[in-house]
């Protein structure tokens, strides 16, 4: 029976993933009631329902489960993310190719030349608020290279993309208009590279491989592609941006931490994971029952909603001994990517323009240290800093 189950009122701003009420209810169950389903707490259940194919991706009802409608919604529905079955798969399979490991690997350079230019304005100060001088032009830059755009249009595609973002939190409401009207501007911008790579003026960038997938395959639907590219900027901004941010905050509060990754860069990949582990920007993935299912005893209808919440199954004592923030701990495979037929199609794009901002990072701040109060937006959902303002002395 659901209602024996612990609750959690996940649509609570006050309420975090990561507060002592998840703890309580993953000590008591594995999974708890929230007002937007289950809420699945331990690691070996989420790794579990990823794979199982009696779920599909439940993401696709998150615009009607807060209450949001126009064109972001519409878009969501309509996205990669919230295809199930063949149509999944086929866009996946368009995608994917687009971005291999040597494609992103050829950027790197560039994404290394991003971030050292922001180091080097970085270098003029002692104090800045990270998330615009840092975070926000990074991810911004990053994807405009992508993109085959000049850096110089970040803007336009970064502050669009953060917008966006304000769709996935848990107050999306409040900002329906604002993420409506940045989702339009994304397609038509999408749209206008499309025709670039068409008139012959790009064939190297990551819309131009998408372009030639979709028609090799005989199977170029214009809104499908539009959307998808659409998708690849949201994720790769809103992602990168956020989690730059999370992080810092986490070496902010464990100094020690940045002093062994100023003392060891091979250290970077680890870090990045412990980000994801330890404050992620993505707090659950979501589920649906295609089915009646039954998980360790506990029934679960058809239709029936779960949200696989990535800190407490990283953080499950079964499997961490330590829920700290250690960079240098050896740690089972975290879900902050999802996993099983969705796993994200990003994801080896935000490892690596990530550590090129953490090598740049780590030969700039000696040490960091927060300046004024940082803001935050709520715990659940998609979250982030607002403001995260910092003060730092310099590697000489």
């Amino acid at each position: 029976m659901t209602d024996a189950l612990p609750y959690l009122d996940l649509s609570d701003p006050a309420v975090s993933t990561r507060g002592p009420e998840v703890v309580a209810a993953r000590e008591a169950h594995w999974c708890a009631r929230t007002p937007y389903g289950l809420a699945v707490l331990r690691y070996m259940e989420v790794g579990r329902i990823l794979r199982d194919r009696r779920f599909r991706q439940g993401s696709h009802n998150w615009p009607a489960t807060v209450g949001i409608e126009g064109r972001f919604a519409e878009f969501w529905r309509q996205s990669v993310i919230g295809r199930e079955g063949e149509d999944h798969k086929r866009l996946r399979a368009l995608a994917v190719p687009a971005l291999s490991e040597g494609y992103v690997e050829s950027l790197i350079p560039a994404f290394d030349r991003i971030a050292e230019d922001l180091c080097a304005t970085l270098r003029e100060t002692d104090r800045c608020e990270f998330q615009e001088a840092f975070c926000t032009p990074f991810a911004g830059q990053a994807i405009t290279t992508l993109l085959g755009m000049e850096r110089e249009a970040w803007p336009l595609v970064a502050h669009n993309a953060a917008d966006l973002g304000l769709a996935m939190g848990i107050e999306a409401k409040r900002h329906e208009a604002r993420f409506n009207a940045a989702c339009e501007t994304l397609f038509q911008l999408a749209d206008q590279l499309v025709t670039r790579v068409r008139r012959g003026e790009d064939d190297s960038s990551y819309v131009a491989r998408m372009v030639a997938e979709f028609d090799a395959n005989g199977d170029c639907i214009h809104e499908e592609l539009l959307n998808t590219i659409v998708i690849s900027i949201f994720g790769g901004v809103d992602t990168t941006r956020a989690l730059l941010g999370l992080g810092l905050s986490l070496f902010i509060e464990n100094p020690a931490q940045w002093q062994a990754l100023r003392e060891d860069e091979g250290l970077i990949p680890a870090a990045i994971e412990e980000f994801i582990r330890a404050r992620p920007t993505t707090t659950w993935a979501t589920r649906e029952a295609v089915e009646d299912v039954e998980v360790n005893g506990q029934k679960i209808k058809a239709g029936t909603v779960l949200h696989l919440l990535v800190h407490a199954s990283a953080r499950d004592p079964l499997v961490c001994d330590d829920p700290g923030f250690d960079i240098t701990a050896k740690r089972k495979l975290h879900f902050g990517f999802g996993g099983g037929a969705h796993h994200c199609i990003g994801h080896f794009v935000a490892r690596t323009d990530m550590a090129a901002a953490l090598r740049a990072l780590r030969r700039t701040f000696k040490t960091v240290a927060y300046g004024s109060g940082p803001e935050w937006l709520p715990d659940s959902g998609n979250t982030g800093a607002v403001r995260l303002p910092i003060r730092y002395s310099l590697v000489e």
